[in-house]
């Protein structure tokens, strides 16, 4: 095959390509050592009533390209959108099984002077000594100017046992692009740049009615899978939730500790999936144990919700108990992932719900039963047990990097 070739632009790490003359953008491309035999798998984002045959062109060794015929995967969880997640799974010939890079073009698509290439990642397959424990997904971060909470989080994170966090950020303050560029220094956190609006009406909801536009929620869950596969062989485990969420054990301090408990109960090759408990930002009441809220009153002047404040939850709904849950995982044992949970798997044991006196998830946000008077929240202060190096943490972080 005689063409040029052009890697997509990779200016601070991440790129998006449209299969011309298609409603189609790829997102990345990784290779999948546990299909029989090893294909490339390329994320993507595809209009789902429209249909294409696709062409991958492998960049192999000896600077040989080969072509395949790519088998399009579209996700069941699209939430209504026009546009959703896909999987073009494109096998590899005999004479090409690591390749460097990849194209994908449709059929009707013959101009092979202007190909743009994706590098084909995860290379090498790993089922110990990763580089991190834990890693936390934080998706599409846009319009962002919540600076507290997000170095709670991040601290928080940290003192829970996750070595690294990943975020897809649209748009931010300079405020709290001053935190992120702290914390990329401190090698803590990679910041994936998540330009689909860029290219698509993106919607800011979930659903279409609580926001127009042709894909769920600036393509959140797109980014969910690229974080997935991304860390599948840098991580032990990877952990799927927001900012303001924070999964907390009960009987043990971290996730180092927790993760031994839960494989013992439910098994080591299960996904486990956290209650979702509801504390209101808008709502503050006396805390049993307030005198830990004296050491922040220099934090006043810094834009966010100290989480730290809000201690009292709204009582759980039996309706809604299995409801926005989040999870931790192997990811190896996961093919893709939706925003609450697991779509497709690879030799996993289903998932465990984990007792909440084991663990649950503390989600500091606005009020969801907005009917609730105060009197009916319950007080919970397992927040507090961190309190002190949450805040000397936090403090710290606050003054290094200019926000105080």
């Amino acid at each position: 095959m005689q063409n040029r070739t052009r890697l997509a632009p990779r200016k601070d790490g991440f790129s998006f390509i449209p299969v011309k003359r298609t409603k189609t953008l790829l997102v990345s491309a990784y290779l999948e050592h546990r299909a029989k035999p090893k294909q490339v798998q390329v994320i993507a984002v595809v209009w789902r009533e429209e249909t294409v045959t696709y062409h991958c062109i492998l960049h192999c060794q000896n600077n040989e390209k080969h072509i395949s015929d790519g088998v399009c995967q579209i996700h069941e969880d699209h939430f209504g959108f026009p546009y959703g997640t896909a999987d073009i799974m494109c096998p590899l010939p005999s004479q090409c099984d690591m390749p460097s890079h990849i194209a994908v073009t449709s059929v009707i698509f013959k101009d092979e002077y202007q190909l743009e290439f994706l590098e084909v990642k995860n290379k090498e397959e790993k089922t110990e000594f990763f580089s991190h424990n834990f890693t936390v997904c934080l998706s599409t971060m846009f319009n962002f100017n919540n600076i507290l909470q997000l170095v709670q989080s991040l601290e928080m994170y940290r003192l829970l046992g996750v070595s690294k966090v990943v975020v897809y950020k649209t748009n931010c303050s300079t405020e709290t692009q001053r935190i992120l560029n702290y914390y990329t220094k401190k090698g803590i956190l990679e910041v994936i740049p998540w330009s689909m609006s860029k290219f698509l009406n993106v919607s800011r909801g979930w659903l279409p009615q609580h926001g127009p536009g042709e894909l769920h929620y600036f393509g959140q869950i797109p980014a969910l899978n690229d974080c997935l596969y991304r860390n599948m062989y840098q991580s032990k485990y990877v952990a799927l939730h927001d900012v303001d969420e924070l999964i907390l054990p009960q009987m043990v301090q971290s996730w180092i500790e927790l993760l031994p408990i839960l494989e013992k109960k439910y098994g080591p090759n299960k996904c486990y999936m956290f209650e979702n408990n509801v504390f209101p930002n808008n709502v503050i009441l006396p805390s049993l144990k307030s005198q830990s809220l004296s050491k922040q009153t220099h934090w006043r002047g810094v834009h966010g919700v100290n989480i730290l404040a809000h201690l009292h939850q709204e009582p759980i709904r039996k309706e809604n108990l299995y409801e926005k849950f989040k999870i931790i995982v192997n990811p190896r044992l996961v093919s893709s992932v939706s925003v609450h949970g697991v779509l497709k798997s690879h030799n996993m044991d289903g998932c465990a719900w984990v007792d909440r006196n084991i663990a649950r998830m503390y989600h500091t946000r606005a009020q969801m039963q907005t009917h609730l008077t105060s009197d009916k929240l319950i007080y919970d202060g397992r927040l507090l047990n961190y309190s002190e190096p949450l805040i000397k943490a936090v403090s710290i972080t606050l003054r290094e990097s200019g926000i105080l």
